[in-house]
């Protein structure tokens, strides 16, 4: 119905007016943004979409639990699709400007379990031993030799950020492995989103941790460089796929255009991420160099078809 040509506003009219042509845009782009067309991922993506879940599941829980003390089953139950609660997460025993970072990390993971569950069905959360106990074995296997007392990831800020290091590190190599594999545009774009935060969360704690590189871990008396090292060394002996992994300090050969020692960004000869597969992530977060055999942080194995096929052949 056209207006009166007498009509005159009000000024509450107007008020009224303005506000919807403020809120009505932001609202209106957010949804364009977040929203991804399932219909558009083929099909031979699906399976490398959905893989990537099982790390977004350890992070989103090891990050909330760390920092704000309790896990997707409060903050966004929704997104745990019904799947079993981690075992062993707490609070950890953060400064201010740590617990700020992982607070951060926290909620970024929760939106990349979000986006990913809108691109493809998903599944629900696998169990995920996240106990100290967990971690404490992970570096007595760097080590070569039981730590006493046992590694407690939730005791101090860097033995968190040093829990930390294991893990975006494993998802965003899984990330640079999977993209050139996959066919669709919108699954390439999800995937290149993801692996950006991935590895700036990487970045982070790594560049946390260079500047303590020289640090002692109390109390054993060993630097923080030497712990990545090991951290690393350990995943590449598990992965069984060559060298793809590297700590903190480096002999310079192995450094940035074979010049320098620090390294604060893992990358091969050309600086270039490295890639892995999804039977390579699974040794690594199983803890025993077998994709066929679960444990470590995932107690009865890893969720999705890819990793499933992989317990049903054992």
């Amino acid at each position: 119905m056209a207006l009166s040509a007498s009509f005159t506003p009000t000024p509450l009219t107007i008020t009224t007016f303005l506000l919807l042509l403020l809120l009505f845009p932001t609202s209106y782009c957010y949804e364009v943004n977040i929203y991804w067309d399932s219909s558009s991922v083929p099909e031979s993506d699906v399976n490398l979409l959905e893989f990537p879940l099982n790390l977004e599941f350890l992070e989103a829980e090891f990050f909330l639990y760390g920092s704000f003390g309790y896990g997707l089953d409060k903050f966004a139950p929704n997104l745990s699709r019904g799947g079993p609660p981690p075992i062993g997460a707490r609070r950890a025993k953060l400064d201010t400007f740590t617990r700020d970072v992982i607070k951060q990390f926290a909620l970024q993971e929760v939106g990349h379990l979000r986006a990913i569950q809108r691109a493809v069905k998903g599944f629900p959360r696998p169990l995920l031993d996240l106990s100290a106990a967990s971690f404490a074995k992970v570096v007595d296997s760097a080590f070569g030799r039981p730590l006493k007392p046992p590694f407690d990831p939730y005791a101090t800020s860097l033995n968190f950020l040093l829990a930390s290091y294991l893990i975006p590190y494993v998802g965003l190599t899984g990330y640079v492995g999977a993209n050139p594999k996959l066919q669709g545009d919108s699954s390439k774009r999800l995937v290149a989103g993801l692996l950006g935060v991935e590895a700036g969360q990487d970045a982070v704690i790594r560049a946390l941790l260079y500047e303590r590189a020289a640090v002692k871990v109390q109390p054993y008396g060993i630097t923080v460089a030497e712990f990545t090292n090991r951290l690393s060394e350990l995943r590449n002996k598990l992965g069984r796929a060559g060298f793809k992994d590297e700590g903190l300090v480096v002999p310079p050969v192995k450094g940035a255009e074979g010049r320098i020692v620090g390294n604060v960004l893992a990358g091969d000869r050309d600086s270039i991420s490295y890639g892995r597969t999804p039977e390579e992530i699974l040794r690594i977060v199983y803890g025993g160099g077998d994709e066929h055999v679960p444990g470590g942080f995932y107690p009865k194995g890893a969720n999705g078809r890819i990793a499933r096929s992989h317990l049903n052949a054992a």
